[in-house]
């Protein structure tokens, strides 16, 4: 029902977030990411959102990114996962990791997300693994109109790279996730890319 709301910071607290927009104050239920990304009280700020219609409550849901809610309903279409735990999912590790998780099948990462067992763990990773692609890492953010400073983009480049190589998306990805977790918070596609075929050469 709403894509987006643009207008002023009003309130910030741990979870949520309030946005005055025609009038009106919008309260939003925010992963971290849009929480830490957004402007202090009083600057303009553009969430991505999503509305939650139950017979008992609406809720209003916040992300920094079209990705990060896109990720976020995908969570949400698997049997037992509800828009609280998704947001906790997405609370518990960067985007771009939590893509890594997935497409690698990285149990050990999901289940680290609060009230995420191994089996529920097991059963995200195998309806989603092939529902994503190195475009869900998203780098697109309204609250603040630039990149976060982790460079995910840079994941997904180094991801479609090796794929241009030739290597499958699966080999690609569980590549780039192990340089991933090698490089440091500044590396390029290509840094990253270079430590996946040394890693590959290795392997």
């Amino acid at each position: 029902m709403y894509a987006f709301i643009e207008g002023t910071v009003e309130y910030k607290a741990p979870g949520e977030l309030v946005i005055l927009a025609g009038g009106v104050g919008y309260q939003l239920l925010c992963t971290a990411a849009a929480l830490s990304a957004a402007p202090p009280k009083g600057e303009f700020v553009r969430v991505y959102t999503w509305l939650s219609v139950r017979d008992d409550a609406m809720e209003l849901f916040g992300f920094v990114s079209r990705e990060e809610r896109g990720m976020f309903l995908k969570l949400t279409g698997i049997s037992g996962i509800g828009p609280r735990t998704a947001l906790g999912i997405l609370a518990s590790m960067p985007l771009s990791d939590l893509t890594l998780a997935i497409m690698t099948g990285d149990v050990v990462m999901l289940s680290r997300a609060p009230g995420i067992g191994k089996k529920t763990a097991q059963r995200i990773a195998l309806e989603l693994k092939d529902k994503l692609s190195a475009e869900d890492f998203g780098v697109e953010t309204g609250l603040t109109g630039t990149a976060p400073a982790q460079p995910d983009g840079a994941v997904a480049e180094a991801i479609l790279a090796l794929q241009s190589l030739g290597y499958t998306q699966a080999e690609a990805a569980r590549a780039v996730s192990i340089a991933h977790q090698q490089a440091s918070p500044d590396d390029r596609a290509d840094d990253l890319v270079r430590l996946a075929l040394r890693g590959m050469a290795k392997g």
